[in-house]
């Protein structure tokens, strides 16, 4: 049932592999697919990928830099898997223990790892235990432990035996201060204590305590009419345990010998008990004494693996920080639970902490994330479409008040000091004043380079057809346009809309998939926190959901705007690039065309780190 298993180390060396009966397709492309996504994108929080028809799931042995995956039918349900890639990993561990030890490539190459006959036997047990497991049925009311209980049996009633046992033996459950209960029923906001079944007695008798407890009682059950209910009807609280005091020495004025007098055997402590207890502290569990220093060292030398527990005060620790630096926090969660698999198992090194180490290791998955697979050079691929005789064409999108327009006349200047030629399409037939405030850039950044210097031709022109119009026909007369005029590349600008409002990103999924650009960009604030989540995964999921295609195309990059507001806040950057896997192209960082950067992504994860 299962398509394949593979065992491979972190450097990419394939161990050992097994494919399915009857399975002719290689397990490459799912592999390879599960390693760019997951492992490489610090994504392994969760164990389990999907792609396309497979489902997969995997395990990191971070103490042997190995990873086991194992391959199905997403339409099969296998419960035995989790458990069976575990024994897989255990016994692949035990039997090749000392060829794994060696480090080195080529010695994993030349080791040889014969484990077909011991993978078909457990998968054998896997599969015949989960055959034989027997489904679980809910007990019935008459098989379970309530229903031998009986009102009767709960009510304590006056000059009643319940604290004795039959023979006059005190009953050992019954606690010292243990709380004394009473039935008691709620008519008509009057409380009345049941000391029978039968009769009811006004409760007159109550003490500070039970009218306390009376009081909450009746405004929590106020809105119903009759309610029968416990109340802790205890006198007195139960007293504190008083901590154990250093017992007084008695010296005796006569028949003590001098033996009883040395406690130099005891490491000179002042008293037998104080004796006992200092010695249990500085005993090993081994049999050994340990001094404060060798203690001390023994926790920092190399020789720890590191276990969930271990990491969990650091982790919480690193989760807030990173919420504190406006992560989102679901984003800083998986952040979080990534790095604890990736470590969990791992030797420490010598003379390193547990803070430091899972410091280090959350730095590395930062820098990381912030370098995606994908990596976007617009300059090049306008070269490229330049030699194919078509224009090159980027849409802007995002929500309202963002930066698009503003951070589109960057982009062309950027592109105009670069030689290109520049068209920019007003699909903005919504918000009044964005044709004009294009036509404003459009003339000033014709004033920085005009015309005269480019053979009389203006290096950036403005196609509008004024408001109300269909912005996806603009944007393809637009596109038309350029490709007889021979202009390089076509930027498209459109409406702000939040990611809630359906009809404007039903226009907007319509204008991507008619016109088809080049690179779809996504503009976003850096100031946002939980929203860049929900606005990013909105507008892709509008984008796959009115896509005509198969695939269809999704954000490709993304525009951090106001960069220079947030001091050292940069999580936005963080939550826009794990949940995309898109990197960020630009940063804008002012309110001039010369204020537009590319993203250093290990001065992002420096600040976000700082205390």
């Amino acid at each position: 049932m299962l398509d394949f298993f593979t065992i491979f180390s972190k450097g990419g060396i394939v161990l050992w592999c097994f494919q399915g009966a009857g399975v002719t397709e290689s397990f490459t492309g799912p592999v390879n697919a599960l390693i760019r996504s997951v492992i490489l994108q610090e994504r392994s929080g969760k164990n389990s990928f999907t792609h396309e028809a497979l489902s997969l799931k995997y395990k990191l042995d971070n103490e042997f830099e190995l990873i086991f995956v194992v391959g199905f039918q997403k339409i099969l349900t296998l419960t035995y898997v989790d458990k069976f890639i575990d024994d897989v990993q255990l016994h692949f561990r035990d039997r090749y223990k000392n060829e794994l030890e060696q480090k080195g490539a080529l010695k994993l190459l030349n080791s040889s790892f014969e484990f077909d006959n011991d993978f078909k036997k457990l998968l054998r047990e896997a599969e015949e235990g989960s055959k034989t497991q027997r489904p679980s049925y809910m007990r019935t009311f008459d098989e379970s432990v309530k229903s031998q209980k009986s009102v009767g049996s709960m009510i304590e009633k006056k000059g009643g035996d319940k604290g004795k046992e039959q023979g006059g033996k005190k009953n050992k459950n019954k606690k010292e201060g243990m709380c004394c209960w009473r039935w008691f029923i709620l008519k008509d906001l009057l409380i009345l204590n049941i000391s029978s079944v039968s009769t009811l007695t006004p409760n007159m008798y109550l003490n500070d305590l039970n009218v306390r407890t009376v009081k909450r009682a009746v405004c929590q059950y106020k809105s119903m009419s009759n309610c029968l209910f416990l109340i802790c009807c205890c006198s007195k609280s139960p007293k504190p345990q008083k901590p154990r005091e250093k017992q007084m020495r008695v010296w005796d004025m006569g028949g003590s010998s001098t033996k009883n007098l040395d406690y130099s055997e005891r490491n000179g402590d002042t008293s037998p008990g104080g004796g006992e207890l200092n010695q249990e502290a500085q005993t090993d569990p081994k049999g050994g004494r340990l001094g404060g220093v060798f203690g001390m060292l023994k926790g920092l030398v190399g020789s720890k693996s590191l276990t969930h527990e271990d990491m969990e005060p650091v982790l919480e620790k690193m989760r807030d920080h990173l919420i504190a630096k406006n992560v989102a926090a679901e984003i800083a969660s998986q952040l979080c639970d990534s790095v604890a698999k990736k470590l969990e198992g791992k030797v420490m090194g010598t003379f390193t902490t547990v803070a430091s180490t899972v410091k280090q290791a959350l730095q590395e998955s930062l820098v990381q994330i912030l370098q995606p697979k994908r990596r976007v050079d617009i300059l090049r691929d306008v070269m490229e479409a330049q030699s194919q005789r078509r224009p090159f064409v980027i849409t802007f999108c995002g929500v309202n008040g963002v930066g698009k327009s503003t951070n589109l006349a960057k982009i062309s200047f950027w592109l105009i000091e670069n030689g290109f030629t520049v068209l920019i399409a007003a699909c903005d037939t919504f918000r009044a004043g964005a044709v004009e405030q294009l036509r404003t850039h459009q003339r000033r950044l014709n004033s920085l380079h005009p015309p005269e210097q480019h053979g009389g031709r203006p290096v950036v022109q403005l196609y509008e057809k004024g408001y109300g119009k269909d912005a996806a026909g603009i944007a393809m007369e637009a596109i038309a346009y350029a490709r007889n005029q021979a202009f390089d590349v076509v930027l498209v600008d459109t409406a702000g809309r939040m990611q809630d409002n359906t009809p404007l990103m039903t226009a907007l999924a319509k204008l991507i998939a008619v016109n088809m650009p080049d690179l779809v960009l996504f503009v976003g604030e850096a100031l946002v926190g939980n929203e860049a989540v929900d606005q990013l995964v909105k507008f892709n999921q509008a984008l796959a959901d009115h896509s005509m295609s198969d695939k269809p195309r999704l954000i490709d990059g993304i525009v951090l705007t106001k960069f220079d507001t947030i001091d050292d806040k940069v999580g936005a950057a963080i939550s826009m690039t794990y949940i995309t896997g898109q990197p960020i192209v630009f940063v804008g960082t002012g309110q001039t065309y010369n204020d537009l950067r590319s993203l250093n992504a290990r001065a992002v994860v420096s600040a976000l780190m700082k205390a």
